[in-house]
């Protein structure tokens, strides 16, 4: 697969935004003042464009690039269901969160919860909260608890992940706070616990080798002060590599 690379978290440019290899092509776009959503969704009509066009691996600074992606798979004619793997749930919406932090919000979006103004402005439909699996997801908050269990999405540990893979076109969504931090150091949110990296590699793989994998996205979410550390050279590399 080719890689993408979106040098941004959320709506801010990430300079410098190192995923650990050289990109096939960065996607950037000249924001609007104002909204946040509304800037997003400018530079997530380019993402879409880009994945539109063929397989990927999507790299950026956070998990909202998603929507752009499924957008793109969308436009190519999938119907893609979600396997989500991440340390958080990304199920807040304007509701239930207390921080306020956007990048909370993707995976509810991406179903059909909360403000659909972005994934409108992108043509997103809503994927069935039954095709979208969370894997891991050990940091939740208690908003969060309460739309999930109100929900149909599929929560599972990343071991029973074999079973619990959705029909169709899949879109794989990896931020790589699923993994300890004990092995993915200098994380933007790291939370205690996780899955190892050759377990998460093994897992993409095994959902790669379905040949139904339209797209990987990965949100790099580490510390983008410095080049990429080696911890973070050799995950990338190895998801490239699972990826084909």
């Amino acid at each position: 697969m080719r890689l993408l690379r979106v040098p941004y978290h959320l709506d801010d440019r990430l300079d410098p935004f190192d995923p650990g290899v050289p990109a096939d092509a960065e996607i950037t776009a000249d924001l609007p003042p104002g909204d946040p959503w509304a800037r997003m969704a400018v530079l997530y009509e380019r993402v879409a464009g880009a994945v539109r066009s063929g397989p990927a691996v999507v790299a950026s600074g956070d998990c909202t690039t998603a929507l752009g992606v499924l957008a793109g798979l969308q436009r190519a004619g999938r119907d893609p269901s979600i396997v989500w793997l991440d340390g958080h749930a990304d199920f807040h919406t304007v509701d239930t969160t207390t921080s306020g932090y956007l990048g909370g919000f993707p995976l509810a979006l991406a179903v059909g919860r909360g403000d659909l103004a972005l994934p409108a402005a992108l043509g997103l439909r809503p994927v069935p909260e039954h095709r979208a699996v969370l894997v891991d997801a050990r940091d939740t908050d208690p908003g969060e608890h309460a739309l999930l269990a109100d929900s149909a999405v599929v929560r599972v540990q990343l071991a029973d992940l074999t079973a619990a893979v959705p029909d169709g076109d899949l879109y794989v969504h990896v931020d790589v706070d699923v993994c300890t931090p004990a092995e993915v150091p200098d994380l933007l949110y790291p939370a205690a616990g996780g899955v190892r990296v050759d377990e998460l590699l093994t897992a993409v793989r095994a959902l790669v080798a379905t040949g139904r994998v339209g797209a990987i996205g990965l949100a790099a979410t580490w510390q983008h002060r410095t080049p990429a550390r080696p911890e973070h050279v050799a995950l990338v590399r190895g998801l490239l590599a699972a990826a084909g």
